[in-house]
């Protein structure tokens, strides 16, 4: 498989061009890519390369059995593999999935004060305790949270350039209409892009066959392998209840309202014997927590319900490849991305939002008469954002904006099937420059 161009190499290479690094543990959740980055950057970097696989290679977690100086680490490596050629200033050591040795984060440490070689971690969320590994390895560690593709990488992967996209970049920034063609060609990336999700291996085959051939049996494969996960690694917590919530995420979505209800999850389901299992789900980087807000004013944290919620997949394509053989039809072959009351939407800006570094907030008052799906800031206003799967009326975005009652508030986003532009009030925002709103609320005048 070709290897897919990804922001974690970016941050790669700054991490390794400053001389003053930590060792680095890159987490993220199954299948978004992770161990593909590292392996690409260690080729081009280092002469020596020590890959090590605690799933995989289980004799390796007695390494650390002598204690964690480096000298005792390399020896006990080395003595399972005599062949390793471990050099000083030019080897990488990679471990791999440390969720299943979490010795290794407590090396980090001598590692560190060592620095004679450089060191990564990877892991799925799912089974790191990263309360342990925090205790073990604290200030002498980076953390970097890697998620599936973006849709500027979805682009990349379809051979776009960085100009090209900042191109579409600057039309934002100067709230100008993109050309007919922009529009459409963007529009078209957009929709393949939120049936096939970013999950790299599900993208390399898209772009390789140029057609969706096999994708939806790949996603319903991700969908089943993190049921496993949850089996295997929800430790403390009941998993049978992780599964009641992790399989009714699309009934949910479904719905009007969207609202996740843990009294709707099964029969006689309460929320206090639930505690803690929509927050692993969190943890683990399967769903997107969006809560609402018990008042539209800043600040965002501490004004929410904790008990009042949606719940999305972190991937759209694992949102489609849950959903019925019909609604899948209905999406591949006859194009109604209307379908499914506007989740779809919802879930990929939800999701797009996550990536750039906000946490998903919504309100909804108690007469139902605001609803706003969204909200993120800038250095100063409340920015309500409202997404449109059609181009309808916008009375809630209006309302917040101009009455006086809701301060924090003095312009709006909405994302629709709609071009640039601004009316005073509010910004219209195709879907698909969703993924530019952080860094266009930083630079607009």
């Amino acid at each position: 498989m070709t290897h897919l161009k990804r922001k974690a190499d970016i941050f790669l290479e700054k991490w390794k061009a400053d001389p003053d690094r930590l060792p680095l543990i890159i987490k993220g959740a199954r299948q978004v890519g992770k161990t593909e980055s590292i392996r690409e950057f260690a080729k081009k970097h280092y002469s020596s390369v020590i890959e090590i696989n605690f799933a995989l290679q289980r004799k390796y977690r007695d390494i650390f059995n002598d204690g964690f100086e480096v000298d005792n680490i390399i020896k006990n490596i080395t003595l399972h593999d005599p062949s390793l050629n471990i050099i000083s200033g030019e080897t990488l050591i990679f471990f791999d999935e440390m969720q299943d040795c979490v010795s290794c984060a407590t090396s980090l440490k001598s590692f560190n004060q060592d620095r004679r070689f450089d060191v990564i971690c990877s892991g799925s969320l799912m089974g790191i305790n990263y309360g342990e590994i925090e205790s073990n390895s604290v200030g002498n560690k980076e953390d970097y949270e890697m998620y599936s593709m973006d849709f500027e990488e979805f682009l990349w992967a379809k051979g776009y350039s960085e100009e090209q996209i900042e191109g579409y970049y600057q039309h934002l920034l100067k709230t100008e209409p993109l050309s007919d063609t922009e529009y459409n060609v963007m529009l078209a990336n957009f929709r393949e892009y939120i049936v096939i999700g970013g999950m790299p291996a599900i993208v390399s085959r898209f772009i390789e066959n140029n057609n969706y051939s096999g994708t939806l049996k790949m996603q319903r494969q991700i969908l089943k392998d993190y049921e496993e996960d949850i089996t295997k690694y929800a430790q403390g917590l009941d998993k049978g209840k992780i599964l009641n919530i992790y399989r009714m995420i699309p009934v949910f979505l479904g719905r009007e309202n969207k609202k996740f209800q843990i009294s709707k999850v099964a029969k006689g389901a309460r929320n206090r014997d639930y505690i803690g299992t929509v927050d692993w789900l969190n943890d683990a980087g399967i769903i997107n927590i969006c809560y609402c807000m018990e008042l539209p004013e800043l600040p965002l944290k501490g004004n929410y319900d904790p008990s009042h919620y949606k719940l999305y997949f972190r991937d759209t394509g694992l949102l489609v490849g849950s959903l019925e053989d019909e609604v899948q039809s209905d999406l591949r072959d006859n194009k109604n991305f209307n379908t499914y009351k506007g989740a779809l939407y919802e879930s990929i800006v939800a999701d797009m939002l996550v990536k750039q570094g906000y946490q998903l907030y919504f309100y909804k008052n108690e007469k139902g008469t605001i609803e706003m799906d969204f909200f993120v800031r800038d250095s100063d206003s409340l920015i309500p954002v409202e997404v449109k799967a059609n181009d309808s009326a916008t009375a809630s975005l209006n309302k917040l904006i101009t009455d006086n009652k809701f301060s924090d508030i003095r312009y709006g986003i909405k994302l629709a099937n709609r071009n640039i532009g601004f009316n005073g009030k509010f910004y219209t925002i195709p879907y698909f420059l969703a993924f530019m709103l952080k860094r266009f609320l930083s630079e607009k005048k």
